[in-house]
């Protein structure tokens, strides 16, 4: 599971779309409708949050909107309860680790994309940007 702190203008194709499916995978799981990835790292940041449906709701609507931006239809029907929350806090060392494992999938599946990686990330709109090394759940292997 990757759910991206990075802004989804930055994802291909390929990576916003299993964004979109993995973040409803994780909305499924914080909503107790599934046993499956209910350990997963990712969702420690998520199930920290003042409201953990309303963080993960405001993450898909963005993901969603970024769809539409470049003419897919993600149903939004989809999302559940409220759709804003206060920010989530993301360090600049995990934007860094991320930006760098995202460039190493780019250059294998959509080097073109490559050119959108800033040396300064820009992070998902539900974070807001501390410094520090990556997280503490992060295992940025093989996801």
């Amino acid at each position: 599971m990757r759910m991206w702190s990075l802004h989804p203008s930055l994802l291909d194709r390929q990576g916003l779309i299993a964004c979109w499916r993995e973040a409803l995978l994780a909305q499924a799981v914080l909503a107790g409708r599934t046993a499956g990835y209910r350990h997963h790292p990712q969702l420690t940041r998520f199930r920290e949050a003042q409201d953990p449906m309303a963080a993960i709701g405001a993450y898909l609507m963005e993901l969603a909107d970024e769809a539409t931006a470049r003419g897919y239809r993600f149903d939004r029907t989809r999302i559940d309860g409220p759709l804003e929350s206060a920010p989530i806090r993301v360090t600049t060392g995990q934007l860094r680790l991320e930006r760098d494992h995202l460039a190493a999938k780019l250059r294998v599946r959509s080097p073109e994309w490559l050119p959108r990686l800033d040396a300064s990330p820009t992070p998902h709109p539900l974070f807001v940007t501390v410094d520090g090394g990556p997280e503490p759940w992060e295992r940025a292997s093989g996801d």
